[in-house]
């Protein structure tokens, strides 16, 4: 092995983790494994069974080979902590997929009251970027293509060596100059702005939520949203991701604000309505937009001169729950919905004129349209409306109808897996969001809001924004959802 340089030769902390789960929010660490290396050698090798304080699901123990009857007499995190930080103090922090590790380890400090950040390297970005020719690049793979030994697969000294073993092989392979190279370019160190107190990021809990960022006289700057919300707040101030544009909002902002959430659709949706209320700068996505639009099919036989006129495209102030049932296709401009419906009548014949979204020739007759052979002619006498009603029907089926598939409002349920440690989300750890016809009503922890918005939202108009997040997060199938018997919002 070449000897490294730069990078490779400052203080490391090669660390793997085994834990009851994949979420450190509510699963716990059940093994750790650090080797501390300096000057590219292996100086001291740790490792230790953690008590987790909760049982191991059967899957992982069969994968790992910690059973609960091993970790019961082990320490708890509380009682290695602030030896562990002393270990892993001033070393960089190396892991395979080490947002895993590093977030796990982050937050068992933080339950233990101990701020933890290390500048950390990823084993599995520098095999990606390393060797770009191979298309997977977990430890299983890593250890059939390096020929590396592993003697205990998934137990943390044995993965941690088998880290330690793929640095060799990748010096071996590239040299110590491109390796660290890579290793530069990798490693994140979250660098706060001079401006900004440390206390207020500290303050953000590693949780699900919205984060807003103010400049100057507490202009809005940027919203954003995280199931992990201090990591994604830092990360706007790493190194490695500054683009112009993350350096200017570094240099500007001044303040940060947060809003904790239940999970992620509530910061979902939160985030929607803040950028549209707030309008800040650096936001791109989720703009207000004012010409939202639909076609709505109306079983009507007014103006008598034109009796086939049932087609209506309606904006975005009458949009509310009890039309969008009826809507056809969803626009964020006028010119984006006459567009779809030109190809639509362009394909199905329909005459345009006859419908009213194009101006009448002077005098009668058929339409320009007709005349270019893309109108089938019911201008010029020459089919019934009965035809071009039922192929407009059919024109119209080919555009996303917003079908709402209950009876009356749902709640969307979200628990907080910390059941309620956080004060900002109070004793019930729960969110219920109120849901209409498409249309978000508002958020509620209890009955008695809930109640309050069935009743006094009666009409809530539509959001696109809110649609798409709502549809994307009840089509994975997971979602709790709760019918409610009094449909106050019809």
């Amino acid at each position: 092995m070449q000897h490294p340089d730069g990078l490779l030769a400052a203080p490391l902390a090669i660390v793997d983790l085994e834990t009851t789960g994949a979420h450190p929010d509510w699963d716990r660490i059940t093994e750790i494994a650090v080797l501390e290396v300096d000057a590219g050698e292996i100086t001291a090798e740790w490792s230790t069974l953690v008590n987790p304080g909760l049982a191991i699901p059967a899957a992982i123990q069969a994968l790992t080979g910690i059973s609960n009857a091993m970790v019961a007499d082990a320490p708890q995190f509380s009682d290695l902590a602030e030896a562990l930080q002393a270990r892993l103090a001033g070393r960089v922090f190396v892991a395979h997929n080490a947002r895993f590790d590093y977030g796990f380890l982050r937050s068992a400090f933080e339950r233990s009251g101990i701020r933890f950040d290390a500048r950390t390297l990823c084993t599995v970005r520098l095999s990606r970027r390393l060797y770009p020719e191979h298309a997977r690049h977990n430890l299983d793979s890593l250890i059939a293509r390096h020929g590396i030994e592993c003697r205990a697969r998934h137990r943390a000294l044995g993965d941690a060596e088998a880290v330690w073993q793929f640095l060799h092989r990748a010096l071996d392979e590239h040299g110590s100059d491109v390796v660290d190279t890579a290793a530069r370019q990798l490693t994140r160190q979250p660098s706060i702005p001079a401006h900004l107190d440390r206390a207020m990021i500290d303050a953000i809990p590693e949780a699900p939520g919205v984060y807003l960022l103010y400049g100057e006289r507490d202009v809005p700057l940027y919203i954003g949203k995280s199931v992990a919300m201090r990591s994604r707040v830092l990360s706007h101030f790493a190194d490695d991701l500054r683009s112009p544009r993350e350096m200017q909002l570094a240099r500007e902002v001044r303040r940060i604000e947060f809003r904790r959430t239940a999970g992620e659709l509530g910061a979902l949706l939160r985030e929607a309505q803040l950028v549209k209320a707030l309008a800040p700068v650096f936001n791109r996505r989720l703009r207000r937009v004012n010409d939202l639009c639909g076609f709505v099919l109306e079983a009507r036989t007014e103006p008598p001169g034109n009796p086939a006129r049932a087609l209506r495209l309606v904006g975005a102030s009458e949009l509310d729950a009890p039309l969008v049932a009826a809507l056809r296709g969803v626009f964020r401009s006028k010119r984006a919905a006459l567009a779809a419906l030109r190809g639509l009548a362009d394909e199905h014949g329909l005459c345009l004129q006859t419908l009213g979204f194009e101006a009448a020739r002077q005098g009668k007759g058929a339409c320009f349209r007709h005349q270019i052979r893309r109108c089938a002619g019911l201008c010029a006498g020459r089919e019934s409306l009965a035809a071009h009603q039922a192929r407009l029907a059919l024109a119209l089926g080919k555009l996303k109808a917003l079908t709402w598939p209950w009876k009356g409002p749902i709640g969307i349920v979200e628990r907080d897996p910390e059941k309620g440690s956080d004060p900002s989300l109070g004793s019930d750890p729960s969110e219920v969001h109120v849901v209409h016809h498409w249309c978000w009503l508002g958020t509620a922890r209890s009955e008695n809001e809930v109640e309050a918005l069935l009743e006094l939202a009666r009409r809530p108009q539509f959001d696109l924004d809110n649609y798409r997040i709502l549809e994307r997060h009840l089509a994975k199938g997971q979602a709790r959802v709760v019918e409610f018997t009094q449909a106050a919002c019809t």
